[in-house]
């Protein structure tokens, strides 16, 4: 069940909070609104940014976002179905990694498969890092967010 703005708001704010108890959160973004996909009739989504520390590895830390998720009723059922709570691991330093299958759902992929693409990725990251590289290509974030066609993500006062 999708939740309104304000709700997604605190309980976006409220996984940055338990986050912090696992990992050590060195910045956060301010939160970005964005339509719904793949059905923009959908509540939008509230979307933010997050830069941690942490001992973990890679597989590690993407299984504790899996339990903060779970911990806040997120499900996992069908690809892009409506969620409660959606923490990606975008990128862990300058790490590549591309497993098809895994023992986490969808496999390990570093950096985040179209991250690039995606504005309300790209907007808030750039708010907490503009200078940090795409390790695949070697554009900072700032230039990727410059060279989108269309930006729909909006800021949240």
């Amino acid at each position: 069940m999708p939740f309104g703005e304000a709700p997604s708001q605190h309980l976006v704010n409220r996984a940055f909070a338990v986050l912090d108890r696992i990992v050590q959160v060195k910045a956060v973004s301010p939160l970005y609104r964005s339509p719904a996909w793949p059905d923009p009739a959908d509540p939008p989504y509230v979307n933010a940014a997050a830069l941690v520390e942490t001992a973990m590895g890679p597989h590690a830390l993407l299984a504790a976002l899996h339990a903060v998720e779970a911990g806040f009723g997120r499900r996992r059922g069908a690809p892009n179905a409506p969620r409660t709570l959606d923490l990606d691991l975008i990128a862990y330093g300058d790490a590549r990694c591309d497993e098809a299958a895994g023992t986490l759902p969808g496999g390990l992929r570093l950096p985040h498969p179209r991250f690039a693409e995606r504005d309300f990725v790209l907007a808030p990251i750039c708010d907490i890092a503009p200078d940090w590289c795409d390790p695949e290509t070697g554009r900072s974030v700032r230039a990727l967010l410059a060279g989108l066609p269309v930006r729909s993500a909006r800021r949240i006062s």
